[in-house]
């Protein structure tokens, strides 16, 4: 079995340990998640073991021909060839082998009768086998296969890449990785530029396919359904759970409640510990111990309880009353040009009901979002809010509406109710700024921090009409599970475009299907009659087209061949031999039946008793023969067909 052993990786930043002493192993049939806080090393230990980055120490150990391929987080541009061009060189390990055929059939053209081939056409076959079942001879339908999964279309395929946007470089980036059918695939958030479409399809074929699997992703779904161990990494330290992302977490949660109680004894001990310590510094009596016990401090394990799977919390603050029609749109019609999103589309939104919004990228989800909620007035038909309906709008690019020059803890504190004041600290932790982080400035927060921040904001206010647009984006799977529990209390009414399956499945009562092709789909109740549809939709099958198989045929080796020729020679002769026995049990059962006809023994009762008994048992064996030959003339029709 392919096989790759990570016996030791180390690496530090400055005095920072981040991988210390990292061990783990990987096989062709791994289906691993790799989990951790932000910052943990995930992304750093996946580059290390694909030589994208240097450790400071490092030792692995692969069998031979075993191939890695790692997709990044993000920053991959092409901006040469086109689409299906880029995605060809997924294929480019055949090139050397290609130039070898090449040779091979100049050198046999060119050969007479009298020169030994025999080498020849044995490496040729082996050349055409490996070709076959590693796909060489259906790269076309399997590029078009993946290309199409992942959401481009027919008319994509000769686009030049430079054409395409940074979430359509990751697609083809995650593209290529597919079609070289590495023996261990190493995928960093490979669900963070798909739609929901894509995602389920990208499912479906990691479920199929045949080589080991590491990833990285904050979609607890997508891990639940492709994973079968889950490696945690914290404090540069590496430890394995049996099981998908959902038992890790059941598991990790007992040993957490063990963990803070062990935290609470500690810190209650490390407590009495200072107190003596103060208490008796200056006094000579008692020196030797609180000497005794300041070495005991220096060398105390502290406990620590990993970030990401911290118990947060956050709860909204009540919603204003609002009629029971909080939205109601008839006839909406809204067009790009000659490109047409909605159609005469209507619907009605009532209080209390959570609306999923879902789909394939570019078929109207923000669109929507913006037009409900007034930052899009180009469109024909009505959009009507309820009664005293009020909205809080988090779209893509809300974060442009943060201050600068404020800091973390200032950009909430503007907007916080007067009862929320004292909680903005532990609600700045569940949306993952902590300690320091909240007095950092706003403008140097990075993109997915100022989205946070920008979304905080919005829950921070009171609304009855929450409209989200990706809003678990940039959260990792603890703090998404947090919003998640704080969105079921909510009591007001919500509107959220996601194309995390998890969160629509726990939140959803309706579900608003959005396609580029088909007019809007709405499902009403259970996520699972959703779910089967999309199931059906994006499904998967290894596609071994007639091409495929007539090269099958006319690919077969040359080793192969003769093994086949082989069997069949014996099986003929093995059927000859019973055609042989045939032959004799029909003469000594007719011998049987010569004797029963005897006066002298028809008239004997023991001996007809005999004779009978004989010629059922004669028969008998005649029958078994019968068996057996007629199933080796079936293996020899077959093996003469395929022989041709």
């Amino acid at each position: 079995m392919a096989t790759l052993q990570v016996q030791r990786v180390h690496l530090a930043f400055g005095d920072r340990d981040i991988l210390k002493d990292v061990a783990f192993t990987l096989t062709e049939k791994s289906r691993s998640a790799l989990a951790g806080g932000n910052g943990s090393g995930k992304s750093t230990l996946l580059k290390v073991i694909s030589n994208q980055m240097h450790a400071d120490d490092l030792q692995i150990a692969t069998t031979k021909n075993l191939r890695i391929s790692y997709l990044p987080q993000s920053d991959i541009v092409f901006d040469e060839g086109t689409l299906f061009g880029e995605v060809e060189k997924g294929f480019s390990r055949f090139n050397d082998m290609s130039k070898e055929q090449r040779e091979i059939e100049g050198k046999l053209q060119h050969s007479d009768e009298s020169d030994n081939t025999e080498a020849l056409l044995l490496r040729l076959s082996e050349i055409q086998e490996q070709f076959l079942t590693e796909g060489y001879y259906s790269r076309k339908q399997t590029i078009e296969q993946v290309l199409l999964g992942l959401g481009f279309t027919m008319a994509d395929m000769q686009r030049l890449c430079s054409e395409f946007s940074g979430g359509w470089q990751m697609r083809i980036a995650l593209a290529k990785i597919l079609v070289e059918r590495p023996t261990i695939m190493l995928l960093d958030e490979p669900t963070n530029y798909l739609d929901i479409e894509a995602i389920y399809w990208l499912k479906n074929y990691l479920k199929i396919y045949e080589g080991g699997l590491l990833i990285v992703s904050h979609d607890q779904s997508f891990l639940d359904e492709t994973v079968q161990e889950v490696f945690e990494l914290f404090n540069g330290k590496l430890q394995r759970y049996s099981g998908n992302y959902t038992s890790y977490i059941q598991q990790r949660e007992a040993e957490i409640k063990q963990l803070e109680a062990a935290y609470r004894q500690q810190q209650e001990q490390l407590q009495k510990t200072e107190q003596f310590i103060e208490k008796f510094r200056y006094k000579a009596t008692k020196s030797k111990q609180v000497q005794s016990r300041i070495k005991m401090l220096e060398k105390l394990d502290i406990v620590e309880v990993p970030s990401h799977l911290k118990q947060l919390s956050f709860s909204f603050p009540p919603a204003p009353h609002s009629g029971n029609d909080v939205l109601l749109i008839t006839n909406l019609e809204k067009h790009y040009g000659n490109h047409k999103i909605f159609d005469d589309f209507s619907i009605l939104v009532n209080k209390g009901e959570r609306l999923a919004v879902t789909g394939k990228n570019g078929a109207g989800k923000s669109t929507l979002l913006r037009m409900i909620s007034g930052q899009d007035t180009e469109f024909d038909g009505t959009i009507r809010l309820g009664s005293g309906v009020t909205i809080g709008y988090f779209a893509q690019d809300t974060e442009k509406t943060l201050d600068p020059k404020n800091t973390v803890l200032e950009e909430v504190s503007s907007i916080a109710a007067t009862a929320d004041l004292p909680k903005l600290r532990t609600y700045l932790g569940s949306f993952l700024f902590t300690g320091d982080d909240v007095f950092k400035s706003v403008s140097v927060l990075s993109g997915g921090e100022r989205s946070r921040l920008a979304l905080l904001k919005i829950l921070l206010h009171p609304v009855n009409l929450l409209i989200l647009d990706e809003p678990t984006n940039h959260l990792d799977i603890n703090a998404k599970e947090m919003l998640l529990k704080a969105l079921n209390k909510y009591d007001g009414t919500m509107i959220f475009v996601s194309h995390d399956a998890y969160f629509i499945e726990h939140i959803a009562s309706k579900i608003l299907y959005l396609t580029t092709d088909n007019p809007p789909e709405l499902f009403d109740g259970d996520y699972s009659y959703f779910s089967y549809k999309l199931e059906e939709k994006e499904k998967v099958e290894n596609q071994i087209s007639e091409e495929t198989k007539q090269v099958s045929k006319q690919s077969r080796s040359y080793k192969e061949a003769n093994k086949l020729k082989n069997r069949l020679s014996s099986l003929q002769k093995q059927s000859d031999k019973l055609l042989e026995k045939h032959e004799k049990l029909e003469e000594q059962i007719q011998n049987v039946e010569l004797e029963m006809s005897k006066e002298e023994n028809y008239s004997d009762a023991q001996t007809i008793t005999a004779l009978v008994k004989k010629k059922e048992d004669l028969q008998s064996q005649l029958h078994d023969e019968e068996q057996a030959w007629l199933e080796l003339s079936m293996e020899i029709e077959e093996l003469e067909a395929e022989i041709g």
